[in-house]
């Protein structure tokens, strides 16, 4: 026998409302504002994808695939990919617009442990190293724009003061009050795209280079090399989509959610996989497949240099920097949401769960995961590469997570069929097996691909079990016999 869905909360947008019980899924009732429109709805899904991907990882897919077929392959499935994936997450923030994102969703459809496996792995290991990563690429072209306006780089350990800077300004600002930083993602996620733009014509200003495109078409390995090497490259085409679903961190403090969430993905996802094709198309315009093989992660700051001259460089600095900033800012504002959304349901650090009185934001989370960041940033900032080591290491275990989100569609329609379905998922169960495949091959891929670093980045998360036996199932088991 099927469950029946748990009652529905007061109306939206009821501000300071009571907290939702933990079994009122599908109601509206929330202790945060409900401010965000769809404009900064958008803006957060805009900002939290153009981040420092598509300035760092065109590179390293070309290295992998090692030819233009596959190049654009490679951007393609991931794009397919996303698409599908956005398709299913609509049908979820429209029937359960809460806080958390794919906790949630886990947390309404699986037992317990996997979705607070889920939250842990993201506060300690892939979340909050994302914003280390964006950071670290921010400071990084503040120093390459300083050296070409001085002569010289920064001081050793600027860089690294630099990034732990913008991390505490932006957590600052979000402090206020999420309309304030709301505002900053509207500015911020508009200007990038702009940047964006004017690379594509600078590029295409100096007129089409055919050979580019057209030498070094075809993969000269067989098929099950090229399959490896695109679906390696994969690692770095889903960082560089990744994001898009955060605006589902913030879904109760979104007016109107059930048609401005998904709304909002699609329109974001869509505008932004046209403009990566455009800047890709513009990298390739400037340089050849062995020149991107050799300039590796500067293939952004290489392609417009030869575009442009020095004044290209300074464009893209700018333009790395003004992206970079947006996105770390963005990170911090959503990802914030799941770790008091956990707290409050006594899966994590209960302190995590307070909500500030005034503002109504989560300020106890936004402080402890900018501590925690600060904490990853001091070690982030002694390693080589760490940007594309970080990808790696966490790719397995994304994917996993990633797979069980996915299949929250088919455990919810049976557990609970009667719940309110504002919208359905397309093109249903096609586009759940669809995406689920992708996924699955490309965990195997990376699996094989990186072998000591996933299982690094699953060792890593499976210490959170020891926290939940300990500490959350007794809480949680205490809670229950209270009630």
């Amino acid at each position: 026998m099927s469950a029946k869905p748990p009652p529905n909360g007061p109306p939206p947008g009821a501000a300071g409302t009571p907290a939702p019980r933990p079994d009122d899924l599908f109601g509206e009732a929330t202790e945060l504002n409900r401010k965000l429109g769809a404009l900064e709805v958008l803006s957060i899904v805009i900002s939290r994808i153009i981040g420092s991907g598509i300035f760092r990882t065109p590179g390293p897919i070309m290295i992998a695939v090692g030819c233009v077929s596959l190049f654009y392959g490679a951007w393609i499935i991931g794009a397919v990919a996303t698409i599908l994936a956005a398709i299913l997450y609509a049908e979820l923030v429209a029937m359960m617009p809460r806080s958390g994102g794919p906790y949630a969703y886990l947390k309404a459809a699986f037992p317990p442990w996997w979705a607070f496996l889920r939250g842990w792995a993201m506060f300690f290991v892939s979340e909050t190293a994302a914003i280390v990563a964006v950071a670290l690429v921010f400071s990084h072209y503040s120093n390459s724009l300083y050296e070409v306006a001085v002569g010289q780089p920064f001081a050793p350990g600027v860089e690294t003061l630099l990034a732990l800077a913008i991390i505490w300004l932006h957590t600052a600002s979000n402090l206020f009050g999420v309309g304030f930083s709301g505002l900053l993602q509207d500015i911020f996620s508009f200007a990038k795209i702009a940047a964006l733009l004017v690379i594509v014509v600078a590029s295409f200003s100096t007129g089409v280079n055919p050979g580019n495109f057209t030498t070094g078409f075809w993969p000269e390995g067989g098929f099950w090399t090229s399959l490896v090497g695109v679906f390696g490259a994969l690692r770095y085409a889903f960082f560089a989509y990744s994001g898009w679903e955060g605006a589902t961190y913030v879904a109760e403090e979104v007016k109107n959610p059930r048609r401005n969430l998904p709304l909002s993905l699609f329109a974001g996802i869509g505008g932004v996989m046209l403009l990566y094709l455009l800047v890709n198309t513009a990298y390739l315009n400037q340089l050849s497949v062995p020149e991107i093989i050799a300039s590796g992660r500067s293939i952004a700051a290489d392609a417009m240099q030869r575009a442009s001259g020095p004044a290209g460089l300074v464009l893209i600095c700018l333009a790395v920097m003004m992206s970079t900033f947006g996105n770390v800012g963005t990170q911090i504002m959503v990802k914030a949401r799941t770790w008091h959304a956990m707290a409050r349901d006594g899966m994590f650090f209960q302190r995590l769960g307070r909500i500030h009185p005034v503002t109504k934001t989560p300020n106890a989370a936004l402080v402890a995961q900018a501590a925690w960041a600060s904490v990853l940033l001091c070690f982030a900032s002694q390693a080589e590469n760490a940007y594309e080591t970080v990808i790696d290491f966490f790719s397995f275990v994304s994917a996993i997570f990633n797979i069980s989100t996915f299949l929250v569609i088919p455990a919810l329609r049976k557990k609970y069929p009667d719940a309110p379905r504002p919208y359905r998922a397309w093109g249903y169960p096609f586009t759940l097996w669809a995406v689920v495949a992708i996924y699955a091959v490309f965990a195997l891929v990376t699996l094989y691909d990186r072998f000591v670093p996933s299982l690094c980045g699953l060792a890593l998360t499976l210490t959170g079990l020891v926290y939940y036996f300990l500490v959350v199932k007794p809480r949680l088991r205490a809670a229950t016999d209270g009630r």
